[in-house]
């Protein structure tokens, strides 16, 4: 993998890499559906993690004319000629007819993964956005992470990570992730209810611009505890954490009933919340914004955006798959690569007045 990119220029259109995620997937078809928007082509280039073969099969049965050109991943450039270029893994031979999970989807979607976050690294790419992939493919595949965001912290050597996920107006960092219900007990920390109000804190800022963010903070119990009438983690755990986080500046309150925090939030009183486990927090995501709810990881030294919605084997291949939340992600990885560029100039600006002073 080459940087051809000289490392003091902004001059340069944006460039958003995009994995394929499993190819037996909807994948293929809500890339190849997103980026035949025109209008969404032309606000970066694009470079595509992925099976050549399987997104002309989808872009056919989208009837969609194929608006980008093919080049091997071993080449992988900033600067190539197209604004969509497919990086294609062609040794990987994926049936594009099956729809399940397989080992095979499982080690070329890791693969695409792997290299678009070094490629990201390398400042090849200023975002990536992951189309779904398959956690069991992954797990045939002996994958070490059960997941993306395992993932992305663990090639980036980042020591905290954070799900976050924008759905509208509101925009949901969770305390844990993949865990079982009845396990969280064993892992809920001070710690790992503060480390995501910081990180939401910084991400509003850094990417989205909100300077001074206003973070409201989930209980975990039904009524927040009701002074712990209906468990104490609200006292033990949630107030501490948050004390911890205004004690350094940020603006957090609560810890409120979830039953109705997320009703104010979706109204626009907070810039952010924080929720104490998986579902509390996408129950309320994903029906406000199903088709447009995004998915982005926290906490991580790159930006990686994501559909919100899984591989739905069932309707791969049918040409029914909605194109609107990797739209949405896609959108929001240039949105976010746009703001963190902006920041690096001032900075920079900052610095040499600093130093012609």
């Amino acid at each position: 993998m080459t940087n051809n990119r000289a490392d003091n220029s902004f001059s340069d259109s944006l460039a958003i890499g995009i994995t394929m995620g499993d190819p037996g997937g909807i994948g293929p078809e809500i890339i190849v559906k997103a980026l035949a928007d025109p209008l969404l082509r032309r606000q970066a280039k694009f470079i595509i993690f992925g099976l050549d073969e399987q997104l002309e099969y989808a872009a056919d049965l989208a009837e969609v004319p194929p608006y980008w050109i093919r080049h091997p991943h071993e080449k992988i450039s900033r600067d190539y000629p197209r604004q969509v270029v497919v990086a294609d893994y062609d040794e990987y031979l994926v049936p594009s007819y099956l729809h399940r999970p397989m080992r095979i989807s499982g080690e070329c979607s890791i693969r695409f993964c792997l290299d678009a976050v070094q490629a990201a690294r390398d400042g090849i790419v200023d975002a990536i956005v992951t189309a779904p992939i398959s956690k069991t493919s992954w797990k045939m595949a002996n994958a070490p992470w059960p997941g993306h965001t395992e993932m992305l912290a663990d090639c980036c050597k980042s020591p905290r990570k954070a799900m976050m996920f924008a759905a509208g107006p509101l925009k949901l960092a969770l305390a844990t992730i993949h865990e079982p219900l009845f396990e969280i007990r064993h892992k809920f920390t001070i710690g790992c209810v503060f480390e995501p109000i910081d990180l939401l804190n910084t991400a509003l800022q850094d990417y989205f611009g909100i300077r001074n963010p206003r973070i409201a903070v989930a209980g975990l119990n039904p009524h927040a505890g009701e002074d712990g009438q209906f468990g104490d983690e609200e006292q033990r755990i949630i107030r501490p954490a948050m004390l911890l986080a205004q004690e350094v500046g940020i603006r957090c309150e609560g810890p409120f009933p979830a039953d109705t925090l997320f009703v104010r939030a979706a109204r626009g009183e907070y810039d952010g919340v924080v929720a104490m486990y998986h579902d509390q927090g996408l129950i309320p995501v994903k029906m406000l914004a199903f088709d447009e709810a995004v998915n982005v990881t926290i906490g991580i030294p790159i930006i990686r955006t994501s559909p919100s919605h899984g591989t739905a084997f069932d309707i791969a291949g049918k040409g029914i798959a909605r194109e609107h939340s990797m739209k949405q992600a896609i959108r929001m990885a240039i949105e976010m690569a746009t703001i963190h560029r902006k920041h690096r100039q001032d900075k920079r600006a900052s610095d040499a007045d600093q130093t012609g002073n």
